[in-house]
């Protein structure tokens, strides 16, 4: 495995080795050695997945303290343009954001701290994003900021927003408690 530095400190791509035969391919995106001699995070509470139509935007969301969480990202069908939006207020990049495409061919993932927000395009039918979260949903401290709103160029003219994203005030009316 192998760890990147991104423009947002904090903030990584991992890389992991991608085995591939005549059977199909095999990637480790978890070892807890590794993890623990890079100082990341190693407690995860929580995996989930989605799947989403072509145009898809999902974003930007966080949990607020004290159940923020660390989280991991990857792509295991399909395609995306991952998004994070650096919400610490005294990191030097506040307000300022990070993309990546992923896709199920690249054995990369993305390491999110806490204090960041996150979401993604799907930029194929049916891609599926896994997602693994140091910390337990809490739906009272569930949240976001608009998808449009930190100038960030998503490239589509007409996405899919849920409504429940809609509602998320900009950026620059958010009060970050991180």
């Amino acid at each position: 495995m192998k760890k990147i530095e991104t423009s947002i400190s904090g903030l990584y791509i991992l890389e992991t080795v991608d085995f591939q035969d005549e059977r199909g391919c095999f990637q480790k995106l978890y070892n807890y050695d590794f993890f623990k001699e890079n100082d990341l995070d190693t407690d995860f509470k929580e995996f989930y997945y989605s799947v989403s139509r072509k145009d898809v935007i999902r974003g930007m969301h966080f949990q607020l303290p004290p159940f923020d969480h660390t989280k991991l990202v990857y792509v295991s069908k399909g395609k995306i343009r991952d998004v994070v939006v650096d919400l610490r207020q005294k990191s030097a990049t506040f307000g300022m954001f990070f993309s990546l495409e992923m896709d199920e061919r690249a054995a990369r993932y993305l390491y999110i701290p806490r204090g960041l927000a996150h979401g993604f395009l799907a930029l194929e039918e049916g891609s599926i994003v896994n997602y693994a979260q140091t910390s337990c949903y809490a739906k009272d401290q569930d949240c976001g900021i608009a998808w449009d709103s930190f100038g960030f160029d998503w490239g589509i003219q007409r996405p899919i927003v849920s409504g429940r994203d809609l509602t998320f005030e900009k950026l620059e009316n958010f009060k970050s408690p991180f």
